[in-house]
């Protein structure tokens, strides 16, 4: 009996068992097989589905992205078109608004141009009936004053010489 326990100390590790190499690499190889069939049949279809799965809806997300990205290019551009239009229209309006208001001024200076030339026109005839009334009043006074300074003198004027002398001097005056 020692020599047969002294036999099983000498071996060692049954894995380094040269005797024993056929029976694991047996058992090894079906493992193997085993576990390829289990991944391939089960867990790499899955896995796979996943990836291919994630791929789609990657590339769905990404073909989203760009039509939004067009969309909101679109958008842009009718936003900037609306600007200008809004723009443009409201040059138009202030451009009809200066108009109006330059055609009403222009109106009402007229108006008052009007007004003023009538109004001077009116002026320039109470001038001229001012000054012929003026007149014939310093015709009048320059009468009397003739008279009363030839009486004064001890002299008699009659009305005819004196109206004479008097517009002969104012003639020579004008």
């Amino acid at each position: 009996m020692a020599t047969e326990s002294g036999a099983a100390e000498a071996v060692g590790m049954p894995q380094l068992d040269f005797s024993t190499f056929p029976n694991q690499i047996f058992w090894l190889v079906v493992t193997i097989v085993v576990i390829y069939f289990i991944l391939s049949r089960v867990a790499l279809p899955r896995i796979g589905a996943v990836l291919a799965e994630r791929q789609g809806s990657i590339t769905n997300d990404i073909a989203a992205a760009e039509e939004y990205k067009l969309k909101a290019k679109e958008a842009e551009e009718a936003y900037n078109k609306a600007l200008a239009d809004a723009r443009t229209e409201a040059q138009r309006i202030v451009a009809e608004a200066k108009a109006e208001i330059q055609a009403d001024l222009d109106q009402a200076i007229a108006k008052a141009d009007a007004e003023i030339s009538a109004q001077a026109a009116e002026s320039e005839k109470r001038i001229g009936e001012i000054r012929e009334s003026a007149m014939d009043s310093v015709t009048e006074v320059a009468k009397e004053t003739t008279k009363a300074i030839v009486a004064s003198f001890g002299g008699k004027a009659d009305a005819r010489s004196v109206n004479a002398a008097v517009n002969a001097r104012l003639k020579d005056m004008s």
